[in-house]
């Protein structure tokens, strides 16, 4: 973990979608409608708009935040929190020994130029004093904090662990689907209850956890999806440099809250979850909002299971979002936007900008990447970009209040 960091804490979430279950037929419980992977889903005038729940077949995992928390209280979250030293701890050496020789643990190499990483992942871990990579590290974290808040346990069992190994060591390009994952919790609930209060009482106790129980912590499975970090003075004090990967799982998994940080556990598929936020019946934030947008480009689990697994070893984009003090709305830009300050990047944004004008979305060649908040439940993404490194647009429509200066 890089304590040398000013701003932000550095943490890790999960974005964790699951197969509706099959009934006695094997049909889903759910028949979701035809659909391109990741192509726009238009409206009768053209302009994108959310697909009906029906052509879902997987839902997502939401946890509500409890109304205690300090940070962004009674909010509904993907599963995630901050890194703990323990997560970069040497003792994963010996946990994963059998792939120290793979790098990175064998997960496969991302493309993206080093000097445009985000940081989070482009720090080099060994001159902080860690020999595990940040790819491992932050996916340990995501991993064990989902199983701390929800009791949702992501491995990999020791006859897995031969087979995982002989793959990666037979093929350099091994391949890039692979299997929807489908070892979840298949440990003694006992057992798994047991461990769980334990890594909660102590984070450290999820390596003691993983030897004890003889399996490892399923990084593979993870997907690098994004990196956001909290914009300055919006949620608190605190800000965090937060890594987003994603995992498909073949059905929902048995899961449930802590009562301690986690009040409540939400599964629900991408449209459903905007249209109840939009409805005021629980709120999430703008990340959240924006990512799952993204997930409503893709109903079906398969193509999005491919599309995550594709599209990871292109790298992502740092956003960072900048508000805006020259709207009578509440403007948050993004990186992409014409109006985005140039010399906002890590340590050194403040996260505001005093451009004297926002650009007009009505202007045909505008560049747009931002957010607008009309109030907490009424937003509106205006974009007119192309997502970099080969990511998803997010869709945008009925479940947000159209404003009619949107370009989408």
């Amino acid at each position: 973990m890089n304590t040398t960091l000013k701003h932000w804490k550095e943490a890790a979430t999960l974005i964790l979608a699951a197969g509706h279950k099959l009934g006695a037929d094997g049909v889903a419980s759910r028949t979701p409608l035809t659909a391109a992977p990741a192509s726009p889903l238009t409206g009768a005038h053209g302009r994108p708009h959310l697909p009906h729940e029906s052509c879902f077949d997987y839902d997502v995992l939401l946890l509500k935040r409890s109304s205690k928390s300090t940070f962004m209280p009674n909010a509904y979250v993907f599963p995630g929190g901050l890194v703990h030293s323990s997560d970069f701890s040497s003792e994963w050496l010996d946990v994963f020994k059998s792939f120290s020789k793979s790098p990175h643990f064998g997960l496969r190499s991302v493309t993206q130029p080093g000097d445009t990483r985000p940081p989070l992942f482009a720090t080099d871990r060994l001159k902080l004093g860690s020999p595990i990579p940040g790819e491992v590290a932050f996916r340990i974290c995501a991993l064990r904090e989902t199983f701390e808040e929800c009791g949702v346990l992501l491995f990999v069992s020791k006859q897995e662990e031969k087979h995982l190994l002989k793959s990666i060591e037979s093929s350099s390009t091994p391949d890039l689907e692979g299997p929807l994952h489908d070892k979840v919790n298949e440990l003694c609930s006992r057992e798994l209850s047991k461990w769980r209060d334990l890594v909660n009482q102590n984070p450290s106790n999820f390596i003691l956890m993983c030897r004890e129980l003889d399996v490892l912590p399923n990084i593979w499975a993870l997907q690098e999806w994004g990196n956001w970090l909290t914009p300055e003075g919006r949620y608190g004090v605190r800000r965090f440099d937060t890594a987003f990967f994603i995992c498909c799982l073949q059905e929902i998994p048995p899961a449930l809250q802590d009562d301690k940080e986690i009040v409540s556990i939400k599964w629900s598929t991408p449209s459903e979850v905007l249209r109840s936020y939009q409805a005021q019946e629980f709120w999430i934030a703008p990340p959240q909002v924006y990512e799952i947008s993204r997930m409503c480009r893709i109903p079906l689990l398969n193509d999005l299971h491919t599309f995550s697994c594709r599209r990871a070893t292109e790298g992502c984009e740092q956003l960072l979002p900048v508000l805006s003090l020259k709207d009578e709305h509440h403007t948050v830009l993004l990186p992409g936007d014409s109006c985005y300050p140039s010399a906002t990047s890590g340590e050194a944004a403040l996260g505001t900008s005093s451009d004297p004008e926002l650009d007009d979305p009505q202007e045909e060649h505008s560049a747009l990447h931002r957010i607008v908040t009309v109030d907490p439940y009424t937003i509106t993404l205006q974009i007119t970009i192309t997502p970099k490194y080969n990511h998803l647009l997010p869709v945008s429509g009925q479940t947000f209040l159209y404003d009619s200066k949107s370009k989408l």
